[in-house]
């Protein structure tokens, strides 16, 4: 269940922490549906058995794919702002791709909220330290600065 702050408290979210996201397994139909999504067919995403020759020992999905992931994963850790119509996709202050995630294997994310702030009259910016884990692997798949802006009616 998504918490909500009220719009006059909004710096009480600084340090909220939601739970973590269920696990959510990287197989090789959604590798080759994000190539073609993005047009990239690097053999390392999409051809197994040429990857089996590299240290990875076989496919691993694109950094971007697990990015990506992030709008499905808030729904974990997000917070709604009393009054928000809609959150939008702010961008990014810092993202850094730790280790490849090979096929088969699960992710998820966990999130704490480093900074809230007004933008603008309406417009509040959350900022969030999110890091995407890999199921039994020590190192993390990434670690990003996000930011999402909650539009207030």
């Amino acid at each position: 269940m998504m918490k909500t702050i009220a719009t006059d408290d909004i710096q009480s979210a600084i340090g909220y922490q939601g739970e973590p996201s269920p696990w959510f397994k990287i197989d090789q139909s959604r590798i080759n549906s994000f190539a073609d999504a993005t047009l990239d067919h690097q053999f390392i995403h999409v051809n197994p058995e040429k990857a089996k020759e590299t240290p990875f020992g076989g496919t691993i999905a694109h950094g971007l794919l697990s990015l990506s992931l992030l709008p499905y994963f808030a729904e974990h850790f997000a917070i709604k702002i009393e009054g928000a119509e809609m959150a939008l996709n702010y961008g990014f202050d810092r993202v850094r791709f730790i280790s490849p995630v090979k096929v088969g294997s699960e992710v998820r994310a966990l999130s704490r909220i480093v900074d809230v702030y007004e933008k603008s009259p309406g417009q509040v910016i959350i900022k969030f330290d999110v890091t995407i884990e890999i199921k039994g692997e020590e190192k993390l798949a990434l670690v990003v600065e996000w930011l999402t802006m909650q539009v207030l009616s």
